[in-house]
């Protein structure tokens, strides 16, 4: 019996460990290349082939910024809410393997049991967020990408490229390209130009730490 509780434990442990509903927001990495303006990158020689990184350029507008931001602010209770539901079911399981010894057989069954169920329930609601938060980070995405195409579009026809093609999949073709031919950051400006969306305000910056006094360095030996 004591095997089936430690079993137990284990899979309602798992629950407090698996990976969170939303991913937290943090600043994008500026894009080379990236200006104030959409300024427009003239093809090189005869080169009439740009690259671009579709679904990242996509993801740093500042319209799916914001709204990735509400989706936080719409899912994150929910999240909360199950993480603790998650460490009160943990801490259960664990007084209940303290307290094994002193129980009865089956009232040792009947609590493992019970808390079985529960675990089962828990990762049910869990799942059933996470792909719910899913589809509604497919829709936001969805709604910010045929503009974007358009967007994009308007930019390649008019600097004369011919032919796009996203290397932000990991099984892209292109192996090699000089950064001119890179169009990710003038159209992501474009886009935002474009829409007239502000870029979302960035999370306060934590206070520097207090310098740390320089290690002495060791005497010169005689």
């Amino acid at each position: 019996m004591k095997r089936t509780i430690a079993l137990a434990a284990l899979a309602v442990s798992s629950l407090s460990f698996a990976p969170a509903l939303i991913q937290a927001q943090t600043p994008a990495a500026p894009l080379p290349g990236a200006t104030g303006s959409a300024a427009a990158i003239t093809p090189t020689g005869s080169s009439q082939i740009a690259i671009i990184a579709f679904e990242v350029a996509v993801s740093r507008t500042n319209e799916f910024q914001l709204k990735l931001a509400d989706l936080q602010k719409k899912w994150g209770p929910r999240q909360q809410q199950l993480k603790t539901a998650g460490d009160d079911l943990d801490n259960q399981t664990k007084q209940l393997q303290a307290q094994a010894d002193k129980l009865s057989e089956t009232e040792r069954a009947t609590r493992t049991k019970a808390l079985e169920d529960k675990r089962k329930e828990l990762q049910r609601s869990f799942e059933d967020a996470r792909n719910q938060y899913q589809q509604d980070m497919q829709g936001a995405l969805a709604g910010v990408q045929e503009k974007f195409f358009d967007v994009m579009r308007e930019y390649v026809e008019k600097n004369g490229y011919t032919l796009v093609l996203n290397i932000s999949p990991q099984n892209s073709p292109v192996m090699y390209s000089i950064d001119s031919t890179d169009i990710t950051a003038p159209v992501v400006t474009a886009y935002n130009v474009k829409s007239g969306v502000p870029a979302p305000p960035q999370p306060a910056a934590s206070a520097p730490a207090a310098p740390r006094p320089a290690t002495p360095k060791p005497a010169p030996k005689q």
